[in-house]
């Protein structure tokens, strides 16, 4: 395994709570642009190998996602002969990330996307508690990048006792949502030799992530009227989902139009799901006009006691055109329909559809 790593000179690992699968992806894109043979993985919505020529194929699993799936992608680097390896990390307790970092990986460089309150059950209850998890991926002598605004005294505390080098990159004034994935993207790229324009070049042209947020117009209803629909289901947490609203909010809903949720819950995210009822009584939806709640959970009592406005609506219809028949029979004045909560299960079925239904629009 040593001799394997040892194999690929430049080994860029990302962790994080938030936006992995993007800066795995623009980075990746900056270094290709640059020439680089480049070997990347993302583990996010959809675990897919991007290959040196740019083809993306997607890593089909026999079993639950472990760990064990790096060693492969090392091997397949090393044989590829890639110069540069990035890859998003998979891990959430934090013995594991240690041990994917340390043991697996080995990065000379990591990146920290942002520590946010998920996975609170296996990282911790409290933003501290998460960065602390999220440090165990920072081994001896790495050089890790993050934003500015999310520096925090755990992610220094571990450089510090392991002689990591901390990079901080500068996010003040970020223009839009992704601002900050792509300053992250080209510092790491200029640190790895690659020259600005060349780096932005290749970040523009990144392709994005299944989860990443979409926007399309579709025709909806009797008499049919021009719906907009929102993916923002990979967001998955209240707290990176309420900073998506606030991008659409000044990008893609000036008007006024109504607002209409439709939230994804998944069986296996049982705290995710206590999450979102907290972020309900807290007044998370006060600015929609309704809130449907598809996938599992729908029948849960404590959904159904939920009183403050607007209601929780169950649906349990399976399918994605069921679901989306029962909410615009429901619904008129065209509003814009945003999907929240978790882009597994229920959430990918209602973006495939979406993107065979709509026609894509700018988010």
């Amino acid at each position: 395994m040593i001799r394997r790593v040892r194999r690929i000179p430049l080994r860029v690992a990302v962790t994080g709570t938030r936006g992995k699968s993007t800066v795995t992806r623009m980075i990746a894109a900056a270094l290709k642009e640059a020439g680089f043979p480049v070997l990347a993985k993302t583990t996010g919505s959809r675990p897919v190998l991007i290959l040196p020529d740019g083809r993306e194929k997607e890593i089909t699993r026999r079993g639950l996602p472990t760990i064990l799936e790096q060693k492969s992608l090392i091997r397949g680097a090393a044989h590829l002969g890639v110069r540069a390896v990035i890859v998003e990390m998979m891990s959430i307790q934090p013995e594991c990330l240690a041990i994917e970092s340390r043991c697996l990986l080995q990065p000379q460089t990591l990146v920290i996307t942002n520590a946010r309150l998920d996975h609170r059950e296996e990282m911790g209850w409290t933003r501290p508690e998460i960065a602390r998890s999220l440090s165990r991926a920072i081994r001896p002598g790495t050089t890790v990048f993050v934003a500015e605004s999310e520096r925090c005294p755990e992610f220094e505390a571990a450089a510090g006792r392991v002689g990591a080098r901390m990079i901080t990159v500068d996010d003040k004034e970020t223009d839009s949502l992704f601002d900050r994935d792509i300053r992250l993207a080209a510092a790491v790229a200029s640190h790895l030799g690659v020259q600005g324009a060349v780096a932005r070049e290749g970040i523009s042209a990144a392709a994005a992530d299944f989860g990443s947020l979409k926007v399309w117009e579709a025709e909806l209803g009797l008499p049919p009227a021009t719906w907009t629909l929102v993916s923002a289901f990979a967001a998955n947490e209240p707290e990176s989902s309420r900073l998506v609203l606030g991008h659409l909010q000044k990008k893609l809903i000036p008007n006024g139009r109504p607002l209409v949720g439709i939230l994804n819950l998944r069986a296996d995210r049982g705290d995710r799901t206590r999450q979102w009822l907290e972020a309900h009584e807290q007044g998370f939806f006060s600015g929609f006009r309704s809130v449907y709640i598809v996938g599992a959970h729908v029948h849960s009592l404590e959904i159904r006691r939920r009183t403050r406005p607007p209601a929780l609506t169950p649906l349990p219809d399976r399918t994605p055109q069921a679901i989306m028949e029962k909410i615009a029979g429901r619904e008129s004045l065209a509003p814009v329909l945003i999907g929240l909560g978790n882009i597994g299960g229920t959430g990918a079925a209602l973006v495939e559809y979406w993107e065979k239904i709509g026609r894509p629009h700018a988010p």
